[in-house]
């Protein structure tokens, strides 16, 4: 597991900035004026921000804090506030990607019975029954209608952890990928909101509740604070 946590540990730079731009590099890295490679970078395509440069396909150098250079950036800026969390910023609901009327929820009910689900129509749209073991208890669910699908990683935190630099469509993705999806309690999944594993864990699978959380922030490049790095370590050092 602390390798995996090795993964996902960044080292922040506190350098004053000495120009405005964003250089890409030939290898797509966005480096921000406090990277150690920008004035070696030569050969590069400019930016006027940050997010600019990750909506073309950038990305920063692995040893960079996205979210310390945004908040650097706030603060030279004049203490713009970025723009605040909304559920639509992530789509308007359940996305039916392919079009076979069954939603990413249906889809996740679907792949997760352990047994053949009931649909409330010939369409096969509605998944209504179905058998789920809960991996935040262990119980078994029958009843769709007694069941959240949870967001490992919320979509708020997600927001306040990089994603409020991605584009539309990367959202949502992210809120429609199936290794982000879980069917869980009603109860369960409302008490966890919008938090993670250093504020949050269930009664039970904390272990592998807390490594699946650790795969979706490494997958989507997102950014986990020191304190929050150091809980999730703890955590995954007693499993």
């Amino acid at each position: 597991m602390s390798c995996i946590l090795g993964l996902l540990l960044v080292v922040s730079a506190s350098v004053a900035y000495a120009t405005s731009f964003i250089k890409k590099s030939n290898s797509g890295i966005c480096h921000p004026p406090e990277s150690s490679w920008y004035d070696r970078t030569e050969d590069y395509e400019a930016f006027d921000s940050i997010a600019a440069c990750i909506e073309s396909g950038g990305r920063l150098p692995k040893a960079m804090s996205l979210s310390l250079h945004a908040s650097t950036r706030h603060e030279e800026a004049g203490n713009r506030s970025q723009p605040s969390y909304e559920r639509e910023r992530f789509g308007a609901g359940w996305a039916d990607v392919d079009g076979d009327c069954q939603d990413s929820r249906a889809e996740a009910l679907i792949e997760t019975s352990s047994t053949p689900v009931r649909f409330s129509d010939s369409r096969r749209c509605r998944v209504i029954a179905g058998r789920w073991v809960s991996p935040f208890t262990g119980q078994v669910i029958q009843n769709s209608a007694e069941i959240d699908i949870d967001h490992v990683v919320p979509l708020r935190w997600a927001w306040e952890h990089g994603a409020a630099l991605w584009t539309q469509e990367k959202r949502e993705k992210f809120a429609n990928d199936p290794r982000n999806l879980l069917p869980v309690e009603l109860s369960l999944n409302r008490s966890k909101g919008a938090k993670g594993p250093d504020d949050w864990l269930p009664p039970s699978g904390q272990c592998f509740y807390t490594a699946r959380f650790v795969r979706i922030v490494r997958i989507f490049q997102l950014n986990l604070q020191k304190p929050e790095q150091v809980a999730i370590q703890s955590i995954l050092e007693r499993c």
